[in-house]
């Protein structure tokens, strides 16, 4: 069974005041030529379709024009689910009609579930569609209260396709989640900690024939060469701008064998950091193309007249402008506890916030009414 495997296309995405649509319609036109010429038999969309929970009009449009070629045109079935970034009520809106036609989108968790099954000449293949969810969500399902963190909440539904399936068959899990070793960017909006790490351990996925994962933006394989990233279609930050963006072509075969191959996507618009002198950047081809989506560091110590808007005349799609900073570590730092900062608990941020005011460490007695608090607020989330 060939399975085409994308993920992350955040319709509707703004960068730096820039709307994203046209960069979308046009990578996207060309995944359906991917589509065209590898024929899959399936296609993965692993979440966060759009960027934010109520998106543009045109990024309806735009969804509502891919998702009706793949079904109408190509008639492949499409598996999708809701990210983080979706709304999982509004994306729900005609699933339920639309699986006659061959699009299976699922957005939020049900106690009995079922997979879809499709079937090739080795036999069946169960994709279990699971879309991103709080652990509060999974402990309400299995009526469950132990289950707190990301990584207990995938252990239980691990579990229970374990006990319902028969494991020797080809199963595969498209989820949208954090995988501990996974390599993030700054793009991606950071996970919930509601509950404790947002970090789910790889090997829990190991008996699986695929993992088709959404989240993370940068294209990789996780632990095991079947746990997979697809990546986003586009670079949505500077942070990415090593990227190669792709989608991934699985040949899924008996139990275990597998290959991949890698489909890149071209953009309209690349991403590029670009830096020198004033004088020099003025010439035009310090970037690699004019039109690409720049961010300008200057190397000038002297007073400048206006260098965005001259740079602009030349480099019309400038996002950032900066002066080269006289430590060159200083951006690395930052970015250091920026991602320092995002592994703390909600008990450890606010610790950290406290003694940044007060100056002071804070005592046993106020940890423990912050910590209260805190609990009580998971209780009051759980409950709605």
């Amino acid at each position: 069974m060939k399975i085409l495997h994308t993920a992350d296309w955040h319709l509707g995405k703004i960068v730096n005041y820039v709307h994203m649509t046209d960069d979308q319609a046009f990578i996207l036109d060309r995944f359906i030529e991917i589509v065209e010429e590898e024929q899959p038999d399936v296609i993965i969309i692993a979440g966060d379709l759009y960027d934010r929970s109520i998106p543009p009009k045109q990024a309806v449009d735009l969804l509502n024009q891919v998702l009706t070629k793949l079904i109408n045109d190509f008639q492949i079935p499409v598996l999708a689910i809701s990210g983080n970034h979706d709304s999982p009520d509004r994306l729900e809106f005609g699933s339920q009609l639309f699986r006659r036609q061959g699009l299976f989108l699922d957005t939020k968790l049900k106690r009995d579930r079922e997979p879809i099954t499709l079937y090739d000449s080795q036999g069946p293949v169960h994709f279990h569609l699971i879309p991103y969810v709080e652990p509060a969500e999974v402990a309400a399902v299995f009526e469950d209260e132990e289950i707190k963190s990301h990584q207990e909440a995938a252990s239980r539904l691990i579990e229970d396709i374990q006990k319902r399936y028969n494991m020797a068959e080809r199963h595969v899990w498209i989820g949208h989640a954090f995988l501990a070793g996974g390599m993030e960017s700054e793009s991606e909006e950071r996970l919930s900690m509601i509950g404790g790490s947002p970090y789910i351990d790889a090997h829990l996925f190991k008996d699986f024939s695929y993992v088709a994962l959404g989240h993370l933006h940068q294209p990789q394989r996780v632990a095991y060469d079947h746990i997979r990233y697809s990546g986003s279609i586009l670079k949505y930050s500077f942070s990415e701008v090593h990227h190669q963006k792709s989608v991934t072509i699985i040949d899924l075969q008996e139990e275990n064998d597998l290959t991949f191959e890698k489909k890149p996507l071209y953009p309209l618009r690349d991403f590029e950091i670009v830096e020198g002198y004033f004088e020099d950047l003025l010439s035009g081809e310090a970037a690699t193309s004019p039109h690409n989506y720049l961010h300008i560091r200057l190397l000038d110590d002297g007073q400048l007249i206006d260098p965005m808007g001259k740079l602009r005349k030349v480099y019309p799609n400038i996002l950032h402008l900066e002066r080269r900073r006289s430590s060159v570590n200083t951006q690395i730092d930052e970015l250091n506890k920026v991602k320092e900062r995002q592994r703390l608990s909600h008990e450890e941020l606010f610790r950290s916030f406290y003694e940044d005011i007060k100056g002071d460490t804070i005592s046993e007695h106020r940890k423990n009414l912050i910590s209260q608090a805190i609990d009580a607020l998971k209780e009051e989330e759980r409950g709605q």
